[in-house]
């Protein structure tokens, strides 16, 4: 590690290989916990390269517990986090509602660490139990079109990262990681990042996978559908700047996003979403993300469409009912 960290200190970067190398040595336990953190410090220091990023999605994706749901079309709509917003759960609402709207989802989150409450955060508090048991996710992904992938019972490798990442309390590569490495690497996603520069080097990994994609950055730098402003949006074959008249939904300002400060207020939150009982911006912000989801899955199809898709299973309480049973099978 004192090799590379001089490499590192001189601005030097890691090939492929490299990176993949000191990624699986890091998970195999090989470091402490202080020579892990100036490892992640290093990459806060300067961007990370495209051949690091590549390396240490290769490491992960090769480490992670393998699991096979028998569905070859499900989507995931998840962010990197890291951009100091503190929204509510956006992502995982719309994961919910695209659910509700007939899709399946798998979705993988994780626990806060350079925000508030995570996606697991507040799954655990509304009564979700994380399981990595593939004949369990198989059922809930069947019976209630939707499962949760908890990140680190995933990626266990990851155990001594863990402590680091939260004592640091901010955002590192591994949230630029979070979002590519999906154990199920799903046929569809939506991907949100906090930079463009991020962007550009997820269009370039997305491409190599194969699969669908969209990738979301917000000009006022959230990683996912604000309303707040313009957003870039690429996918495999286009690129373009949306704004909320795109999606035929009314702008907001940032104070209309924010999740409070615990996984209580993100919990109250999520269920008045689900219940319909919301604010008009927050609804509006969860359907502009479920909707361009189901763009990603139907490209063909208007986003205002496929934003009313979205509004339907909102308003004829489909997803509320999806989330609904979903919990019912956690005492199966």
């Amino acid at each position: 590690m004192k090799q590379i960290l001089n490499r590192l200190y001189e601005h030097q970067s890691l090939d492929r290989a490299e990176a993949k190398q000191v990624l699986g040595q890091i998970a195999e336990g090989q470091y402490n916990e202080v020579q892990i953190a100036a490892f992640v410090t290093a990459f806060n220091m300067r961007p990370i390269s495209m051949p690091e990023l590549q390396g240490f999605r290769d490491a992960l994706l090769e480490a992670c517990v393998k699991i096979d749901l028998d569905h070859p079309e499900t989507i995931d709509i998840v962010g990197t986090g890291g951009d100091g917003k503190n929204t509510f759960n956006i992502s995982t609402l719309s994961c919910v509602v695209v659910a509700g709207a007939g899709y399946a989802v798998t979705k993988q989150g994780s626990f806060g660490v350079s925000s508030s409450v995570g996606s697991s955060d507040v799954l655990g508090q509304l009564g979700y139990a994380f399981t990595n048991e593939q004949d369990k996710l198989k059922r809930y992904l069947h019976d209630a079109g939707i499962c949760f992938l908890h990140g680190p019972l995933f990626h266990p490798a990851l155990k001594t990262v863990v402590p680091v990442r939260r004592q640091l309390g901010t955002k590192t590569f591994f949230n630029i990681l979070g979002p590519l490495v999906n154990p199920l690497q799903p046929k569809y996603q939506l991907l949100g990042v906090f930079s463009m520069e991020l962007q550009r080097m997820y269009q370039y990994v997305m491409q190599a996978s194969g699969r669908e994609y969209g990738i979301v950055y917000a000009f006022d730098g959230y990683d996912e559908v604000s309303l707040t402003g313009k957003v870039k949006f690429s996918t495999k074959t286009s690129e373009k700047v949306l704004d909320p008249q795109h999606f035929g939904l009314p702008a907001c300002s940032a104070q209309d996003l924010d999740g409070g400060q615990s996984a209580e207020d993100a919990a109250k939150i999520f269920w008045n979403v689900l219940k319909n009982e919301a604010t008009a911006a927050q609804k509006n912000a969860v359907l502009a993300n479920a909707g361009l989801a189901i763009q990603v899955i139907k490209p063909q199809q208007s986003l205002p469409d496929c934003v009313a898709e979205a509004r339907k299973s909102i308003d004829a309480g489909k997803a509320l009912a999806t989330f609904n049973k979903l919990l019912s099978l956690q005492t199966l």
